[in-house]
């Protein structure tokens, strides 16, 4: 990544002049060091890090391809207060995030495991290679070439008859205009990982995550929070799958339960 090529070192040393903040200021904000925030504005970074492209990112609310391929200082301020706003043309997902994998010896992708014990550290983590190194991995045969791979555990019963503990294989979404509703794993930056049923909300650019299990209430998450979008492709469980229940099922557990708690108070069980 040859800093002549792109224009993150202006755009750095531009978005911070336009914030009114001191080399110092912007530092401490990033949690870097003075003299690496320097290093950047000044072409010094030949390749910058993953984690420090994503850190400004997340900062400057642009994505990193705005970061590094637009002259921000050639723009408007109405347009640039348009792309923090969230509508940036890289926001889509298409072109926001370098996607960090692992191979085998062979030179193959593998498919990296996230079990429920590594959640948390995979929001930190994901565009890390040493991390994914961590994980465990494997390969299946018969999954096509053209797709990256990746398994998580899922945790609860929201996504039922997918029980709780069942490991679910997603393909990376480059793209994250979905047309229809789709089953996928979403990073989030203020959730994590989660499995749910998700379509994109076009005129609020924002992204809306059902639960297959009705005692749920779906929930909407803005686009600029997403970090990553797997779409469902197989499951494993060791668990024959439940019927999920109906809403007159979920009323009947309810009245049920009402009843029962009436009786305790009455003092007749």
């Amino acid at each position: 990544m040859g800093s002549q090529s792109f224009f993150w070192a202006g755009n750095l040393k531009f978005l911070r002049k336009r914030r009114k903040l001191s080399q110092d200021m912007l530092a401490e904000n990033l949690g870097m060091t003075r003299a690496k925030l320097n290093a950047h504005e000044n072409g010094h970074s030949k390749s910058p890090a993953i984690e420090d492209l994503l850190l400004c990112a997340d900062y400057f609310r642009m994505s990193v391809d705005t970061l590094l391929r637009v002259d921000l200082s050639k723009l408007s301020e109405l347009k640039i207060r348009d792309l923090e706003a969230g509508n940036d043309v890289f926001l889509s997902g298409s072109k926001v995030r370098i996607l960090a994998t692992t191979v085998s010896s062979s030179n193959e992708d593998n498919i990296e495991l996230v079990p429920i014990k590594a959640k948390a550290g995979y929001l930190g983590g994901f565009g890390d290679p040493e991390y994914l190194s961590t994980l465990p991995v494997f390969n299946l045969p018969n999954l096509s070439k053209d797709k990256k791979y990746r398994m998580f555990q899922t945790e609860g019963d929201s996504m039922l008859p997918i029980a709780d503990g069942a490991y679910v294989i997603g393909s990376y979404l480059s793209e994250w205009r979905l047309a229809k509703e789709t089953p996928c794993v979403v990073v989030t930056a203020s959730e994590g990982v989660s499995f749910k049923m998700l379509s994109f909300q076009v005129e609020e650019r924002s992204f809306l995550l059902r639960s297959l299990n009705p005692i749920y209430t779906p929930y909407k998450v803005p686009a600029e929070e997403i970090r990553e979008i797997w779409k469902f492709e197989y499951y494993m469980s060791d668990e024959f799958p439940q019927e999920p229940l109906t809403l007159q099922q979920v009323g009947i557990e309810i009245s049920e339960i009402n009843r029962k708690l009436g009786l305790i108070q009455a003092g007749n069980l």
